[in-house]
Formats: C-alpha cells, structure tokens, sequence
C-alpha cells in the first residue's frame, strides 16, 4: 500500500512539475533556462583531453540533451544561448574544464561549431517531447536523443573543419569518430533520466493525447 501510494506520489510531481513549467511567465522560464545553463557550466568540468585531436570528452552534452526536455524547445534552446553568450561576452570560465573564451578567441576555437550544435539540439528534442506523448517512452528518447547528438557532432565537426582546415577523413576521424560511443552512452544516461521525470499523460494539449 504505502509502495503504491509513493509511485502515484511520484508520477503526480511529475505531472504537476510539466504542468506548471508549461505555464510559467516570461520572466520565470528565462530564470529557469538561466539556471540550466548553469547546469550545462558545470557538466563542462568534466573535461578528457584527447592526445590526436583538439576536441576533448565533456560532459557538456548530457546538460544540453536534457534542457530540451526539461525546459522545452525553445527554452532549452535559449539556456544554451545564455551558456554560450554568457561564456563569451562576460567570460565565465564554464566552457569545458572550466576555460573562458573571449569574442575574438571564439571563431578560431576548433570546438567552437559544438557549441552552435548546442543551440540547436534541444529545440529538436524539445519540440518532439513537448508535442507526442508516445515520445517519452525510453526507446522514443533513445532516438530522439540520439538525433541531438547528432546535430552536435555535424555543426561540431564544420567548425573543426574550417578552423584547423582539415578535409572529410582528418575532421571525421578528430571530430566525430572517437565520440560516437561516448554520444551514445550519454544519450542513453539522457533517455533514461528524461523517460523517468516525463509524465506520460498529456500536460500541453499533444497532438497524440490520450482519452
């Protein structure tokens, strides 16, 4: 008894949580991407250098695949503008193991197109989980999640590609191929938290919504 009555616990705070994100004001959903990018800065410490190429292992991309779910599309998308923007205009040291760029440094950084990749990966998954329900199941995460990692590591491979002006197999073999496994392992830590904290009723009106 006391086992199901702390299961429909949970999955009522789960709901209210969305519910109430969902209709948060203006003002309270940039407080709330302000502090996901926060969390975003602090995944950035953890940071494993790679001796072939200039793109290191961070921990980054699990803060950037769970803004989107957290916060939504849009608002997932601009907590990583505020992570980015923060970082560069007022030189916050939260960009992986706790380095801070400068404007005039940022477009010959070679991880520089990573971070666009951030901007645009949780509208993607955002967007998906926000508008189906049958998103929020773990293999429908797994695969959307997987879709982010992968806007990631394209925009992230064209910028290393223009910096260091590699070609196809040089920018494939530095900048995607020693991460895939790493992508994916994030991907699945990312689905398996987003699958536990998403409602699985409708709490925006979704397309799919069940009766």
């Amino acid at each position: 008894m006391q086992a199901t009555s702390l299961a429909e616990r949970y999955f009522a705070a789960r709901y209210s949580f969305f519910k109430w994100r969902y209709s948060l004001t203006l003002v309270n959903k940039f407080v709330m991407a302000s502090a996901m990018a926060c969390v975003t800065g602090l995944l950035a410490l953890v940071r494993i250098p790679l001796p072939f190429t200039p793109v290191p292992i961070t921990g980054q991309v699990l803060g950037v695949l769970l803004s989107g779910v957290v916060l939504g599309g849009l608002f997932g998308s601009v907590s990583q503008i505020i992570y980015v923007g923060l970082g560069i205009a007022a030189g916050i040291p939260w960009f992986a193991g706790g380095a801070s760029y400068s404007i005039d440094s940022f477009i010959y950084l070679p991880t520089c197109g990573y971070l666009v990749g951030f901007v645009i990966a949780p509208l993607i998954i955002g967007k998906y989980t926000d508008r189906y329900i049958s998103a929020r199941g773990f293999l429908s995460q797994m695969r959307v999640m997987m879709i982010g990692v992968g806007i990631i590591y394209i925009f992230g491979a064209a910028g290393l590609s223009l910096v260091i002006g590699s070609g196809f197999r040089e920018t494939m073999m530095k900048g995607i191929v020693p991460f895939i496994l790493g992508g994916f392992i994030k991907a699945a830590i990312a689905s398996g938290i987003s699958f536990s904290i998403l409602p699985k009723t409708s709490y925006n009106d979704e397309i799919d919504k069940l009766n």
